[in-house]
């Protein structure tokens, strides 16, 4: 599949934790032209470029005929410096917000010479991107949107993505380091086979199945009656397993993100119209 991005080099780059990234760069993707006001919109966990197009069109709230949007994919995503991308760096040193942010800083100020944004928006894990500018460039937008996210981690949050991180590694029988760390550094690091990637990835699928919808999206059996899954393991094996599986890939799936519901994209984007208009 031919690449849909572009990429910026940041060259040895330090990073907050003390550690770096050799030869690093950031991806991302434009939508617009460059000469009107601009919006970033960072990924979100798990999240690649495409995945965030679902709030972009001439129809929506962020219109590339009225915007120029910027989307800056996260480190770790396979498309910026990732795991995936630079098996040399074993492992892979610990990224923050921080980093995220000042790496995107750097893409649109040095490389896109844009000296000022309309807003900074992002959902989920874009979200904690968002509140992260207003921490680190209060003054280089007007607006900050961030939607279904937190300023900070919770305890419980935490908690989910361990279980998660552990499902994963254990697809090639390794453990955790700990909380907030990545697999266990005992013994020399080693890569992933395909066997082993597929069953970390399924793992996690299964994993996140429990967390990505409500015990009444369960009860009330809205994978049968609103996406059209024949039973629950239908639903588990072809969109829970087909979503992890496709975190490998550079298209990814669309339609598994937050995008998939169209009451719930015009519910937002209706939101977003009527917070840009006011301000």
């Amino acid at each position: 599949m031919p690449q849909s991005y572009q990429t910026y080099p940041l060259g040895d780059f330090a990073l907050k934790s003390g550690g770096h990234i050799p030869q690093a760069h950031i991806a991302f993707k434009t939508f617009g032209d460059p000469k009107n006001p601009a919006i970033i919109y960072p990924t979100w966990y798990s999240g690649l470029i495409a995945d965030n197009e679902w709030l972009i069109s001439e129809t929506k709230t962020l219109n590339p005929t009225r915007y120029f949007i910027i989307i800056p994919a996260l480190f770790g995503n396979g498309q910026s410096s990732s795991p995936s991308n630079r098996p040399d760096l074993k492992p892979f040193p610990n990224v923050l917000f921080y980093d995220n942010v000042r790496a995107q800083h750097a893409l649109v100020t040095q490389h896109l010479g844009i000296a000022h944004v309309r807003a900074v928006l992002g959902w989920s894990m874009g979200a904690g991107q968002t509140y992260q500018w207003a921490t680190q460039y209060p003054d280089y937008m007007d607006l900050l949107v961030p939607f279904c996210g937190s300023a900070r981690t919770s305890l419980h949050n935490r908690v989910f993505l361990e279980g998660v991180k552990s499902a994963v590694l254990a697809g090639k029988g390794a453990v955790s380091a700990g909380v907030c760390r990545s697999e266990s550094g005992q013994g020399q690091y080693r890569g992933w086979s395909e066997e082993e990637r597929e069953v970390g990835l399924k793992a996690l699928g299964r994993v996140y199945a429990g967390w990505g919808f409500s015990q009444a999206f369960y009860r009330e059996r809205l994978y049968e009656t609103v996406l059209g899954f024949k039973d629950l393991e239908d639903f588990m094996v072809n969109f829970w397993e087909a979503w992890a599986l496709s975190k490998g890939n550079s298209g990814g799936l669309r339609d598994r993100g937050p995008g998939q519901s169209t009451e719930d994209v015009k519910w937002l984007d209706e939101r977003l119209r009527e917070f840009f208009e006011k301000n």
